[in-house]
């Protein structure tokens, strides 16, 4: 297996399980690239970058898996400022189907949303992360993944006012090239998603996450006009 982690990053093995607990898709086609993403919520510091985004895939009988270091909920900056009147956005658990395909935030390559999602709504600008009983809301928020500058950032800041954000620029150029290959801006990316869930807790290794997939990508994308976005996160 090809891996890409950090020290305490959930292992393979336990990502799928948990997705198959939830009955959520795990692609595995063994032709290749048929990648899932899944955002891992460690639920601390809001300015630190100490969740994952995972990334992995089948070719044959051989799993490719890489876990990266990101943030997947708003730093404080938009916890206590929000975009929008409603409050900051915390993108919901769930597998979200065809929510995301390969566009423009800003001025670079990122997964822009093209398919509506649901978000907590935490008005409180109290800073912490606030879901329990927290306004749901569903539609087109532009929840981007995407990274943070173009050298790794040592905080969240103003990066994630509720977009998916990579830390490391480098890292977040890998995975679009894996799960852009073959693609170009022109291709949507099918996803595959269920039901949105409740957060729910359980173990990797010696810690603890929230867990749940942002989107499940198949390479065998459709055709559609490329996608734009200046911003992310309202």
């Amino acid at each position: 297996m090809d891996t890409e982690t950090r020290q305490n990053a959930p292992a393979l093995d336990d990502v799928v399980a948990a997705m198959r607990r939830k009955k959520y898709v795990v692609f595995d086609d063994a032709r290749g690239h048929d990648a899932n993403i899944v955002g891992i919520r460690s639920g601390g510091d809001a300015d630190a970058f100490d969740d994952y985004i995972a990334l992995f895939y089948r070719t044959r009988d051989a799993w490719s898996y890489f876990a990266f270091p990101a943030t997947t909920d708003p730093g404080t900056y938009y916890r206590e400022n929000p975009v929008n009147v409603n409050g900051t956005a915390i993108l919901k658990p769930g597998q979200y189907r065809r929510a995301f395909a390969m566009g423009t935030h800003r001025d670079y390559p990122a997964l822009v949303q093209v398919e509506p999602v649901t978000v907590y709504r935490d008005a409180n600008r109290d800073g912490a992360l606030d879901i329990e009983n927290a306004p749901e809301e569903t539609g087109m928020f532009d929840i981007h993944i995407h990274r943070a500058g173009a050298t790794p950032a040592n905080l969240v800041g103003r990066w994630s006012a509720g977009c998916q954000v990579f830390q490391d620029a480098a890292q977040f150029d890998f995975f679009k090239a894996q799960c852009g290959e073959g693609a170009t801006k022109s291709h949507f990316f099918a996803l595959t998603v269920s039901h949105a869930i409740s957060a729910n807790l359980f173990f990797f290794a010696t810690n603890t996450f929230s867990m749940w997939a942002i989107c499940a990508l198949s390479s065998s994308g459709f055709s559609g006009a490329s996608v734009s976005s200046g911003g992310g996160g309202i």
